[in-house]
C-alpha cells in the first residue's frame, strides 16, 4: 500500500533557510517531495515531534534569548502557540514525554538542562533549570557542554548527555524541577554527544562526537544507572581528516545501530549481537558535506540523512534484514537542515 508520511527539517537561519521546512516522503515512489517553509523561525536547529502529532516542539532564536518555540500541527500545518526564551543562546536539543506534559531541551552553550511544563493546548509554561559543572581534556570541553535530553523507555527518567565534561546523567522529574539520579563519567575527551535506548532490552548506545565511537552502556531501569560494555569506532582506522560524530539511531526490532560521521561524511551501520555489544557492517556514505541528523521513517523502510553544509537531504532504502542502505535520491534540496522528523505512524 502506498503511504506518503510528512517529515519536518530543523535548520540554522545563517544563510539562505528561513526557519522549519516540512517535505513529505513518498514510500512507493521512492523518493523525497515538496520541501517548503512549514514556520518562519529563527535558528530552530531541533525540533520534536509529540506522540499524538498534535504539537511541534522547536529550538527558537529571539534576539539575545533562547528557548523553544510550541506548534499546533493541523494537516501537517504548523501554527504557532507561543515560545518560552531567556537570556543567552538558544538550547541544541529538545524531547517531550509520550503524554505531552514535559518538554526538556539541552543548553550547549549556557550549561543548563530546562524542563517546561506544558498546558493542555500545547503551549509551555517558563521553565526551571538545572546548571552543569565540569570539564576534560579537550580544547572544546573548556565547560559543561550539553548536547541531549531525553527520556528514558519507561519515562521515569531524564537523560542529560553532556559532551563536555563526558557525563550522563539521570535526572528523576518532579513536576517540572529535575532531580539528579546518577552521573556517569565516560571515556575522558570521548565527547558525548546523543544516546539511544535499546526498544526491549535494558542496554543503550551513546554516540560520541570528539573519539567517534559508539558506547554500549547496560542500563539499570530501577536505579537509572549505567555500567560501560563497550566503545567502538564510527569511522575508518585510516581516516584521519576531521570528523565529529553525529546522530545515533536503532531500529525498532533491536537488530542495528546507525550512528553519523560528519567529515567521513557517512552513515555506519551496526549490527547488535546477542549480547547487545555491536559489529561494524558498513559505512555508507552520505552523498553530501556533514551529515548532522538522519532518521529512519515510520516504516523503517527508508532513512533520510540532513546534510548540513551542502543544504541537502539524502534519501536510502534500508534492508531489515542485513542493515545496510541503498542510495535512492540525492541532492535534494533543503537549507542548512540540521535536525530531521516525521509525523509518527
Amino acid at each position: 500500500m502506498s503511504k506518503k508520511y510528512t517529515g519536518y527539517l530543523g535548520s540554522y537561519t545563517k544563510k539562505t533557510s528561513e526557519g522549519i521546512y516540512r517535505f513529505t516522503l513518498d514510500t512507493e515512489q521512492k523518493k523525497i517531495t515538496d520541501v517548503e517553509v512549514a514556520a518562519k523561525l529563527n535558528n530552530p536547529t531541533y525540533v520534536t515531534v509529540s506522540q499524538n502529532n498534535d504539537y511541534l516542539y522547536a529550538v527558537s532564536q529571539e534576539g539575545e534569548e533562547g528557548g523553544v518555540a510550541a506548534f499546533s500541527i493541523a494537516d501537517g500545518n504548523l501554527e504557532k502557540l507561543n515560545s518560552e526564551v531567556t537570556a543567552g543562546s538558544p538550547p541544541c536539543h529538545v524531547s517531550v514525554d509520550s503524554k505531552n506534559r514535559l518538554v526538556v531541551a539541552a543548553n550547549y552553550h549556557t550549561k543548563q538542562v530546562e524542563a517546561f511544563q506544558a498546558n493542555e493546548d500545547g503551549s509551555l509554561q517558563a521553565p526551571t533549570s538545572v546548571t552543569h559543572e565540569g570539564s576534560g581534556p579537550h580544547e572544546r570541553q573548556e565547560k559543561p557542554h550539553l548536547h541531549f535530553a531525553g527520556y528514558t523507555p519507561d519515562e521515569k527518567y531524564i537523560v542529560v548527555v553532556d559532551l563536555g565534561s563526558d557525563t550522563i546523567t539521570t535526572y528523576s522529574p518532579n513536576g517540572d524541577e529535575l532531580e539528579e539520579v546518577s552521573v556517569l563519567t565516560v571515556k575522558a575527551g570521548s565527547g558525548p554527544r546523543h544516546i539511544a535506548f535499546h526498544p526491549s532490552a535494558p542496554y543503550a548506545y551513546v554516540m560520541t562526537e570528539l573519539s567517534n565511537e559508539v558506547i554500549v552502556l547496560k542500563y539499570d531501569e530501577n536505579t537509572g544507572t549505567f555500567e560501560e560494555v563497550q566503545y567502538v569506532a564510527t569511522i575508518p582506522e585510516d581516516f584521519t581528516e576531521n570528523n565529529q560524530g553525529s546522530a545515533i539511531h536503532l531500529s525498532s526490532d533491536g537488530k542495528f545501530v546507525y550512528a553519523g560521521n560528519r567529515g567521513h561524511d557517512s552513515i555506519a551501520v551496526f549490527r547488535i549481537a546477542a549480547d547487545y555489544t555491536v559489529e561494524l557492517v558498513e559505512y555508507t556514505p552520505t552523498e553530501g558535506n556533514w551529515p548532522r541528523d538522519f532518521v529512519l521513517d515510520p516504516s523503517e523502510q527508508f532513512i533520510v540523512a540532513a546534510n548540513q553544509e551542502s543544504s541537502t537531504l539524502t534519501l536510502f532504502e534500508r534492508d531489515s534484514e542485513s542493515g545496510t542502505l541503498t542510495l535512492l535520491q540525492k541532492d535534494v534540496e533543503a537549507p542548512e537542515a540540521v535536525c530531521v522528523k516525521f509525523l509518527h505512524a
